[in-house]
């Protein structure tokens, strides 16, 4: 077993796939605190490579295109310092990042790993239920169910129409972009192949982002709801009877207690360093509850 700790997080590997724990430390991003652990099978991954540098280098997973909701969902957009697949390394601990390579590159090698894109996803993408605040409001998915709030910064005509909720089923795709400079950015679901795009500061199915700590937060919204949706590169006939992969749902429609007891707990860590208010932990605590 080959395994590196980090003040950005530890990463082990056991021979089929990498553990990823994200650090508790400040400095860590809150989406990759928000996200929490990961375990990437080695089927998904297309390579990993380690970066030295003067100071810190940097240890970084590829993964197949389209094997992780959360990449689908960004676009290749996501910051360095949101990106789970990448982990910091002080230059005493380079010759460990080396070793963890070769472990990682002799095991794709003997598993003849296939490097190409995938038809469906590997990796089931964010616990749920989950719920970001950001912007100029707050989206909350319970793995059926999308629910749009508005708040003080939403335009009027925006914030008029009330509350949105729809189903992962209505929505045709999910759009997410970071504000860069001047320009916001935000999350955006699209509700019908031909649907006309509005500036999202008006769009009732879209969250405005301006570029502030917490808009990280709603990449994981838009995995999570990546992850239920058909796969865009899977056959017609695979989509369409396609099952939703969330860590509670299994082909059987059975519940999977240790992810629903391992979300609790995540969800307190979350309230405890102050992510989440009493009120977001109630709700989503309440919500994990009935899925017992």
């Amino acid at each position: 077993m080959a395994e590196i700790i980090q003040r950005d997080g530890t990463w082990a590997f056991d021979g089929e796939s990498v553990r990823i724990v994200p650090g508790r430390d400040k400095g860590v991003n809150l989406a990759r605190q928000s996200l929490g652990e990961l375990t990437v099978p080695l089927e998904a991954l297309a390579g990993i490579s380690y970066e030295p540098g003067r100071k810190a280098g940097r240890l970084r997973l590829r993964l197949r295109d389209g094997s992780d909701p959360l990449l689908q969902a960004t676009g290749g957009k996501l910051p360095d310092a949101a990106n789970p697949y990448q982990l910091t390394v002080q230059q005493d601990r380079s010759g460990v990042a080396e070793y963890f390579v070769d472990e990682v590159r002799n095991a794709l090698l003997l598993e003849q790993v296939p490097g190409g894109p995938c038809d469906r996803y590997l990796l089931p993408g964010p616990s749920v239920p989950l719920s970001a605040s950001a912007g100029d409001g707050t989206a909350s998915f319970d793995g059926e169910r999308i629910h749009l709030e508005w708040n003080w910064k939403t335009e009027e005509s925006k914030r008029s129409s009330g509350a949105c909720s729809f189903s992962v089923a209505d929505v045709h795709a999910v759009e997410w972009l970071p504000a860069a400079g001047l320009e916001d950015g935000y999350l955006r679901f699209v509700m019908g192949r031909h649907a006309a795009k509005i500036p999202p500061k008006y769009d009732p199915y879209a969250i405005e982002l301006y570029g502030f700590r917490k808009d990280m937060l709603m990449t994981l919204v838009a995995a999570a709801v990546t992850a239920r949706m058909p796969h865009p590169a899977a056959p017609p006939e695979q989509a369409a009877t396609a099952l939703p992969s969330g860590d509670g749902e299994r082909a059987g429609g059975t519940e999977d207690h240790d992810a629903l007891l391992r979300r609790l707990r995540e969800l307190g860590e979350l309230r405890q360093s102050g992510v989440l208010t009493e009120d977001e932990f109630t709700a989503a605590k309440q919500a994990v509850l009935r899925r017992f």
